[in-house]
């Protein structure tokens, strides 16, 4: 069972139905002031100055809703336009509150109380619309496991770990981790490990392979099974390779929900000293995986799709295989300026040392790197249908080796599966992430590192990473699990 079942917070009835509803209530709140003809207006108690009130109402709102448009626009959290309901949203919550004022004296009790109510519904309309944007929450039932902080499906207590060694198991497990920051100093959240049934195995246990998974610019460690449906992909590639499959480690680039380190070292944090330093070591040494660079991959996400590249080229001693999910051309938080000064504290030369491109452009050839990019094929946006390849793209799996097998059964067609109105953490379908893609693909190229662009249709949601992380897992789990002799470079 996963999480993404259960009434839609993303398409379907209830979004539309809530919105019309709180709609209603603030034009019944609002009915004392609209100014009607001489006839009507002996019907109800006389209003003063009715057109002045219902003008501060109106000229508030659309101002609440520029302001915080123009906001938006200059903090860089997006490359992608938030879409107009959205602002319409922020507007009319807005005009709640100044009814409140406005409609107080000439307003009854019950819509004076009305008015009130009216506020908060339409903040909940405001976050009920971002979410379609990002695709964050997909059910209400996931909302609940997210408020709630329920258990992961399959999770297994530390301490218990060991003592279900042995017993055979159809799915993996989910082991939640306190990784020191003995060499970073980040500050972070509890992370996941995922182990496969094989891990579980009696007897000499097999040195696996792990992929490191990160989310995007607004997360928490456990999104991309909460959201992203990664263990139930894991799961069932598991169960068509006899229990076998890469360790999944639900890293913590951020440290807190709204932190948006882009995973390097700076004024916001050491994330990427937490990546490379903290977490791969412990996990090597906790879980017995491989220390062979080769058995290591990273999957990123929209921020973390950014991430994901930058540690494998930056990283080739620790990371051989990477999948960028519409992700940046490098790490930003608005213009170059903008990025240098936030991200790194006016430190040009820092901006540049975590710039692929600047990196790619700096380097010797590389021995074994290889990577994916995937975003969207959509030219100006919409709802996409499941993924696919563009004709004539060829198989599209880099690195010369084997391409596995595709899990069973596919993942397209569950709740909100196509939903998701933009991106969080970077752009979107109408962003610039498929042509930064190609050109830093093309640039890795002339290094040696095999890399393949791979589009689909669908909007920058959680959807459409999860489709793409069970896309890549056969390609990725088959580099990974395969490793040559390269040695680790100490």
């Amino acid at each position: 069972m996963g999480y993404q079942r259960g009434l839609s917070l993303l398409d379907g009835w209830l979004p539309w139905a809530l919105q019309a509803f709180v709609l209603l209530l603030l034009l019944v709140a609002l009915a004392p002031i609209v100014p009607l003809p001489a006839s009507w207006s002996r019907r109800r108690r006389p209003v003063r100055r009715p057109v002045v009130r219902l003008a501060a109402v109106v000229v508030l709102g659309v101002a609440g809703a520029f302001a915080a448009y123009w906001a938006f626009a200059g903090s860089g959290l997006a490359s992608d336009p938030a879409p107009v309901l959205l602002w319409a949203w922020v507007g009319l919550t807005a005009a709640a509150v100044v009814a409140v004022v406005v409609a107080w004296g000439p307003s009854r009790w019950w819509r004076r109380g009305l008015a009130v109510l009216v506020v908060p519904l339409s903040v909940v309309c405001v976050a009920l619309v971002l979410n379609q944007w990002v695709g964050y929450v997909t059910t209400v039932q996931e909302g609940w496991s997210e408020v709630t902080a329920g258990a992961f499906p399959d999770q297994v207590d530390p301490a218990a770990l060991r003592s279900v060694i042995g017993t055979p198991r159809t799915t993996g497990a989910v082991v939640s981790v306190s990784i020191p920051d003995t060499a970073s100093g980040f500050a972070h959240r509890t992370e996941d490990v995922w182990l496969p049934p094989a891990w579980f195995r009696a007897g000499p246990r097999p040195t696996l392979p792990a992929i490191m998974m990160i989310g995007g610019e607004f997360n928490t460690p456990g999104d991309w099974m909460r959201i992203g449906n990664a263990v139930q992909i894991a799961d069932q590639y598991a169960a068509a390779h006899g229990g076998t499959a890469p360790v999944l480690v639900f890293a913590d680039a951020g440290g807190t929900f709204n932190n948006d380190t882009e995973c390097v070292d700076g004024p916001r944090g050491n994330a990427a000293s937490h990546l490379t330093k903290d977490v791969i070591p412990f996990v090597e040494q906790t879980y017995g995986v491989s220390r062979d660079p080769r058995a290591w991959g990273v999957v990123g996400w929209s921020m973390g799709g950014t991430c994901a590249v930058d540690l494998a080229v930056m990283h080739p001693e620790l990371i051989d295989s990477f999948d960028d999910i519409a992700g940046d051309a490098g790490p930003e938080v608005g213009t170059k300026q903008q990025t240098i000064d936030r991200l790194y504290g006016g430190n040009a030369a820092a901006w540049a040392q975590y710039d692929p491109a600047t990196v790619l452009s700096t380097r010797a050839p590389y021995a074994d790197t290889a990577g994916w990019f995937d975003d969207s094929s959509d030219a100006a946006g919409g709802f996409g249908g499941p993924g696919r390849r563009p004709p004539g793209a060829g198989p599209g799996r880099p690195g010369g080796r084997p391409p596995g097998q595709h899990p069973p059964g596919g993942f397209g067609g569950q709740n909100g599966a196509d939903a998701g109105m933009g991106g969080r953490g970077g752009g979107g379908a109408t962003g610039q992430e498929l042509p930064e893609a190609r050109a830093l693909c093309s640039q890795a190229q002339t290094k040696a590192i095999a890399c393949t662009v791979n589009t689909r249709s669908g909007r920058h949601s959680w959807q459409f990473a999860s489709t793409a992380f069970s896309d890549v897992l056969p390609w990725m789990s088959a580099r990974v699990e395969a490793p040559g002799s390269l040695p680790r470079v100490a």
